[in-house]
């Protein structure tokens, strides 16, 4: 890929799902250190719940937190802002998606991403300049 994309924290977990093989294979190839990935503040908060409290095999805190300063913060391009808020409010009144979802849109336009991969939302929706693509569903 030539345009830097977006990950929502989905996409960062099934990365370690060792049940859902395919969908593991595709997240590992997004999460490519070579691929340029971009994410926000909010998905490393997520992603590090989900590991430390979600996972049948819980992250032990050595190992998140060299996966935080490896692999998650070179990525983590996005921090908090009044304008990032607003957006996300005018996305959530717009699309009706909810908060936190709304929150990651706004971020992922914020970043200048094409496109924003997430299993959550509406595979092929346009919001601005970002395409929202599932990419775990099966493609002809």
């Amino acid at each position: 890929m030539s345009a830097e994309y977006f990950l929502d924290t989905n996409i960062l977990v099934y990365a370690f799902d060792q049940k859902e093989e395919e969908k593991r294979n595709k997240a590992l190839n997004l999460t490519e250190a070579t691929q340029p990935w971009l994410i926000s503040w909010q998905v490393v908060q997520e992603f590090c719940s989900v590991a430390r409290h979600r996972f049948t095999i819980p992250l032990d805190l050595e190992f998140l937190s060299d996966y935080l300063n490896l692999f998650l913060l070179p990525h983590c391009k996005v921090m908090p802002s009044g304008s990032i808020y607003q957006n996300a409010l005018r996305i959530q009144r717009d699309t009706q998606y909810r908060f936190y979802d709304s929150l990651l849109v706004a971020a992922a336009l914020e970043s200048g991403a094409s496109v924003l991969y997430s299993e959550d939302l509406q595979h092929g929706r346009s919001i601005g300049h970002l395409r929202i693509i599932n990419p775990f569903l099966a493609t002809p």
